[in-house]
C-alpha cells in the first residue's frame, strides 16, 4: 500500500475531501516547505493535499545568496524541482527583505555603506539572477517584503535598503523583476496588515507604486493570525481596500496561533505553557472556518492561500515568539492527521 493510503487509509474524513479538492474552483491551497519537508509522509501529505508551494527560506536573500560570487541552489532547486514533478504550483519567496538580506549587500570591502548606485545594481543582479534560474516555474513572486513599520508615522521601514537607495528601491525591484519574467504575478507582501495604520501605510506605498504604472499586480497579506484575530470586518477591509485598487490579494503565511499574537521577541516567562485545550481547539476551528468562509467570499480577488509550515509537528512559532514555547498552528496535527479545524474548512 502506498505511504498516503497508509497514512490515510483510516480516516473518513480525508477519503471525503482535500484541501486542493475542495478549493480547486476558488484558488490554490498552498504550504511553505523546506527540503526536509520533501521525502516521507510529509510529502505525501503535500501531494495529497495542496497544490501550491511555497520556499520557507531557501530563497531568502541570505540562504540563497550568502556571498556576492556564490548562491546556494541546492535548496531551492529541490523544492522548485519537487513543484515542477508534481504538477504543483510554486510561489517565490522572497527578492527582496532587510531581516535576512546577507552583510555583504549593503558593505564595500572595507565594511562601509556602499552607494545607491553600487546597491541598486546588486539588488538587480540578485533578482536577475535567481528570477532567470526559475523563469516559467514559479508563477508569482513576493517581491518586497515587510517594508512597512508598525510604529511611527512614517510609511518606510527605516531599512540599509531605504537608508542608501530611498524609497524607489521597491519600485526598482518590481521593474527588474518584470523585465526578468513579465509572465510572473508580482507581490507586495506583509504582516500586521489588518491594523488600521499599518493597512492605511501599506495602501500609501501601493498607491504609489500604481500612479507610477510600476508592475504590481498583487498583495500579500501574511496571515499570522491567532484564535483572538482578526475579526471578520477587519480582514474584509483589507481585502476591499486592496481589490478597490485592481489587485490580487493573496494569503501568503497562514497559521492560526493558539495563543495571543504578539510580533517581537520576547524570553520566556513562567506563565507559557505549552498548551492545547479544548477551548483552544473550539477556537481555532471557529476561527478557520470563517477565515475560509471570508476567503470564498471574494473568490476571484482571493487568488491564493498558503500555509505556513505543514503540520504542528513542526512550525517556525514553535520558537517564536517565545523560544521553547510549542504551538498548535495549522490543520494537521502532529501525527499528520487533520485536525477540528480541518472540518470545517473543507465542508461547506
Amino acid at each position: 500500500m502506498a505511504a498516503s493510503a497508509t497514512l490515510f487509509a483510516s480516516n473518513d474524513l480525508l477519503a471525503q475531501k482535500t484541501l486542493r479538492e475542495a478549493y480547486k474552483d476558488y484558488f490554490p491551497v498552498g504550504v511553505a516547505v523546506a527540503p526536509r519537508n520533501l521525502s516521507g509522509p510529509e510529502a505525501e501529505l503535500i501531494k495529497q493535499q495542496f497544490n501550491s508551494i511555497t520556499p520557507e527560506n531557501a530563497m531568502k536573500m541570505g540562504p540563497i545568496h550568502p556571498e556576492e560570487n556564490r548562491y546556494n541552489w541546492q535548496d531551492a532547486d529541490a523544492i522548485v524541482d519537487f513543484g515542477v514533478t508534481n504538477g504543483i504550483k510554486v510561489r517565490g519567496h522572497t527578492l527582496c527583505w532587510h531581516s535576512q538580506a546577507p552583510r555583504w549587500f549593503f558593505t564595500d570591502s572595507e565594511g562601509k555603506d556602499v552607494n545607491r548606485e553600487v546597491l541598486l545594481a546588486r539588488l538587480k543582479q540578485h533578482i536577475t539572477d535567481v528570477m532567470t534560474r526559475y523563469k516559467g516555474k514559479i508563477y508569482a513572486w513576493d517581491v518586497v517584503n515587510e517594508a512597512v513599520p508598525d510604529t511611527g508615522k512614517g510609511i518606510y521601514r527605516e531599512s540599509k535598503f531605504y537608508k542608501i537607495i530611498g524609497e524607489d528601491y521597491i519600485q526598482k525591484a518590481f521593474e527588474y523583476a518584470h523585465a526578468i519574467d513579465p509572465e510572473a504575478k508580482l507581490f507586495y507582501n506583509d504582516y500586521n496588515t489588518e491594523s488600521t495604520a499599518k493597512r492605511a501605510k501599506i495602501y500609501q506605498l501601493v498607491k504609489k507604486l500604481k500612479d507610477k504604472n510600476v508592475p504590481i499586480h498583487g498583495v500579500g497579506l501574511q496571515g499570522h493570525w491567532s484564535i483572538y484575530e482578526p475579526s471578520q470586518a477587519e480582514l474584509e477591509k483589507s481585502i476591499k481596500t486592496f481589490a478597490d485598487m485592481g489587485l490580487a490579494v493573496q494569503v501568503t503565511e497562514l497559521d492560526v496561533s493558539v495563543y495571543a499574537k504578539e510580533h517581537e521577541r520576547r524570553a520566556k516567562k513562567e506563565t507559557d505553557k505549552s498548551v492545547y485545550t479544548d477551548e483552544m481547539m473550539e477556537k481555532q476551528s471557529a476561527h478557520y472556518k470563517m477565515l475560509f468562509d471570508t476567503f470564498r467570499k471574494y473568490k476571484g480577488t482571493v487568488t491564493g492561500v498558503t500555509f505556513w509550515n505543514v503540520s504542528d509537528r513542526s512550525s517556525w512559532l514553535d520558537n517564536f515568539p517565545v523560544p521553547g514555547r510549542k504551538d498548535y498552528p495549522l490543520l494537521f496535527d502532529e501525527s499528520y492527521k487533520p485536525k477540528r479545524a480541518f472540518e470545517g474548512v473543507v465542508n461547506f
